[in-house]
């Protein structure tokens, strides 16, 4: 769950984490986790936070291991652009880490935090995978050969991350799918399966994994897209508003083909399936998390 990204101080972090925190806490349908060891309940939803850009940090690394101890398990150094850690995916220089960004990585690494590449840049993404000394993830990111798009990754950063051991969670974000009309719900599903299709045959099914990224809050979020132009581009807004793929369709609880079955369907496993649905990122998070 994103507790932060690239407008917001550290301080300003601080209070969404401790207001979700609370909201967590006396809600008992989560179960806070901090490894994975702690992750079992089955009728609890484990709940870890991720921040997307190294801004709520403000240039102190000490506050990895703070926020580490807060819950938030994953972070990705950028967001869409340049910050002192390094470019963004929709950047037109890409330069890659700064000294800076490197730093970053080996206090993730310490901390037993995820090195993200979502939302970075392409050389800054190959640039995490040969720095890192612990599997990395695109906690959220599909294939840009499947779909051209700037969010999307290249053949070349997923060979790097699965190097790693790590792993590429496939999203259900409309406009990442090539399928953002709102009537295109069965499509997106069906969009991500052929993502995780391609990402099996390409780096083997052990580094592909789900991260669907999808907004409870879709109306707020539109509404930051067209607020916000520093933070995105026309290639989030030109196809309209953001569509997103509710945890109904993925799961088929809607009268949408859930994924499970359209990945059956294409001859996958019920093995494999369970690798895609958790396993894979459960095994990512026993190396990075140390139990």
């Amino acid at each position: 769950m994103n507790v932060g990204y690239s407008p917001q101080s550290s301080a300003d972090t601080l209070a969404l984490l401790h207001k979700f925190r609370a909201d967590a806490l006396a809600d008992g349908r989560f179960r806070l986790v901090t490894k994975v060891s702690e992750i079992g309940d089955p009728d609890t939803i484990a709940l870890a936070f991720d921040l997307e850009d190294a801004g709520p940090l403000d240039g102190d690394l000490d506050n990895v291991a703070r926020f580490r101890d807060l819950g938030v398990r994953s972070l990705l150094p950028t967001y869409n652009h340049a910050n002192a850690a390094g470019c963004g995916c929709l950047d037109t220089e890409d330069t890659g880490l700064t000294g800076y960004g490197r730093d970053l990585v080996r206090a993730l690494n310490e901390a037993g935090v995820f090195v993200d590449g979502a939302h970075c840049s392409r050389r800054t993404g190959l640039d995490l995978a040969e720095l890192t000394e612990v599997p990395m993830i695109y906690s959220h990111a599909n294939f840009d050969a499947v779909w051209e798009h700037p969010r999307n990754i290249t053949d070349a950063q997923a060979r790097a991350c699965a190097d790693t051991g790590g792993v590429i969670g496939i999203n259900g974000v409309g406009i990442f799918l090539g399928r953002n009309d709102p009537d295109e719900r069965a499509q997106r599903v069906s969009a991500m399966a052929d993502h995780i299709e391609y990402g099996a045959e390409l780096v083997g099914i052990d580094h592909i994994g789900l991260g669907s990224d999808y907004s409870f809050d879709a109306e707020d979020f539109n509404h930051e897209i067209r607020t916000n132009p520093a933070a995105f581009s026309d290639a989030y807004t030109k196809w309209g508003p953001l569509q997103w793929t509710p945890p109904e369709d993925l799961l088929g609880l809607s009268e949408v083909p859930g994924l499970d079955d359209v990945l059956a369907e294409r001859g996958f496993s019920e093995a494999d399936r369970a690798a895609v649905f958790g396993g894979n990122f459960r095994r990512v998070a026993e190396q990075v998390w140390r139990d």
